[in-house]
């Protein structure tokens, strides 16, 4: 006959319930608590002006947000709901139950401050043991904006648009002329005119704001058209031929293309890597080689990667001495330019940048051919290619697949980030910060069980 363990739900407690009872031993959460309890939080607290009813506090509110990132949990609804349903969200909470208004308003208040707490995080994993800087791999990975393609404009949509509502315009005021304002075939006159002269308003501010992009845009190519004219004007100087043709002046102005999104203002159209476009940021990663824990975390609107080795390196930089000093970087093929590498070379940080697509199925006796000799060279491009084709500059360069990639594979299919919640760059930039600070707890966790 079977034997089965029956259930009563009505059984009391003979002692009074603890929810330390309830997590297992080296369980995300309890790493999480633990952590955060080991941060300043004083920039938050004194936020804090100590009227009205009691505030949760701020360790609290931080450890349920990172604990929901961790897991996939990014509204606030659905947080203040698995405070009391999960016993994991039970745990972080310490059995009180923030309402969603108060952790989506704390969250929106302290975008800044996600930056600090990322830094005080990977101090703690330095004094765990953890992270010692040396060479990081860096990636960007596109996500969405909290807003649809379809919602964006482009420039030479609006000025059709424009000339199709003035027409209508026109049209019902000759109507309205002819009626004395009278509601016509079910149509009320001001109040059409009043929806198109509303949106002839909002097309006007679109179009402002598309104009403002040129300007800016035509400022930065017009500065790099004349240097490289100022810099084939030095090589004729020194009797050296100038390769390649002469560069073409920018084309100045806005461009019928040129777009922008009513919801979201500050997110760009992107092409995606799998294909298509989204309407979202360039979302960046910095990622310890040896720990794969993100050490630098940075969105843009700029829609490939060109421009973000001056940037990552500046922030990776402003960390703290205590976590080591970065020496090495890698990168695909989308950051490589001579000013970049230049620039890593100034800085003393070895650049590992693809110069061009790798071929898979390298030839064996190529494989396994000794390494060219150093060339006689000396500028920072031949020398860095030069390493990529040696058998230890192939193997490190190697580990980039298998360090940041992974990161943004788990990040967006593990964790399920794939949209940002928050509307706006500062916004997304903040929130991008509290996924990496989610990921190098989650990884931290796996590090200390090793």
């Amino acid at each position: 006959m079977a034997k089965f363990v029956m259930t009563n739900r009505e059984t009391a407690y003979l002692l009074p319930p603890s929810v330390d009872d309830w997590l297992p031993q080296g369980h995300l959460a309890r790493l999480i608590v633990e952590v955060v309890d080991q941060l300043d939080l004083s920039a938050i607290t004194k936020k804090y002006a100590g009227r009205g009813s009691d505030a949760y506090h701020p360790s609290t509110l931080i450890a349920l947000l990172i604990y929901g990132y961790a897991t996939g949990v990014y509204s606030s609804r659905k947080i203040e709901r698995a405070s009391s349903e999960s016993i994991a969200f039970r745990y972080v909470a310490g059995n009180v139950h923030p309402d969603h208004a108060t952790l989506a308003g704390f969250r929106k208040t302290n975008l800044k401050e996600f930056e600090t707490i990322f830094v005080q995080v990977l101090q703690v994993a330095k004094e765990m043991k953890l992270l010692k800087l040396g060479n990081v791999s860096l990636d960007g990975t596109k996500i969405k904006a909290n807003a649809s393609k379809h919602k964006s404009l482009s420039y030479g949509h609006i000025n059709k648009i424009k000339a199709q509502l003035r027409e209508e315009v026109a049209s019902l005021l000759k109507r309205a002329e002819q009626i004395d304002n009278q509601p016509a075939d079910g149509m009320g006159l001001p109040a059409e005119l009043e929806r198109r002269e509303a949106r002839l308003q909002q097309l006007a501010d679109a179009k402002a704001r598309i104009e403002e992009r040129a300007r800016v845009r035509d400022a930065e190519e017009q500065a790099e058209y004349e240097a490289k004219c100022a810099k084939r004007e030095a090589l004729s100087k020194e009797g050296k031929k100038p390769k390649g043709k002469d560069p073409e002046p920018p084309t100045v102005g806005p461009r019928d293309k040129d777009q922008v999104n009513l919801t979201d203002e500050e997110s760009r159209i992107m092409k995606a890597s799998g294909g298509g476009f989204v309407q979202g940021y360039n979302a960046q990663a910095a990622v310890d080689l040896d720990t794969m824990l993100i050490v630098s975390a940075k969105v843009t609107q700029d829609c490939n990667d060109k421009k973000q080795i001056e940037p990552m390196l500046a922030e990776i930089k402003d960390l703290p001495d205590d976590l080591g000093e970065v020496t090495g970087l890698l990168a695909d093929t989308g950051y490589f330019s001579e000013k970049n590498v230049n620039h890593c070379d100034n800085l003393g940080v070895t650049p590992m940048i693809a110069m061009k697509r790798d071929h898979h199925n390298m030839p064996l006796a190529e494989r396994f051919a000794a390494d060219a000799p150093c060339p006689e060279a000396t500028d920072s491009v031949s020398q860095m290619a030069w390493r990529l084709k040696t058998k230890a500059g192939r193997a490190l360069y190697s580990l980039r697949k298998s360090t940041v990639e992974p990161v943004f594979g788990i990040v967006k299919s593990v964790m399920g980030f794939r949209q940002f919640s928050m509307r706006g760059l500062k916004e997304a930039n903040g929130e991008w910060n509290l996924v990496a600070i989610a990921w190098n707890l989650k990884r931290m966790n796996v590090l200390k069980m090793v």
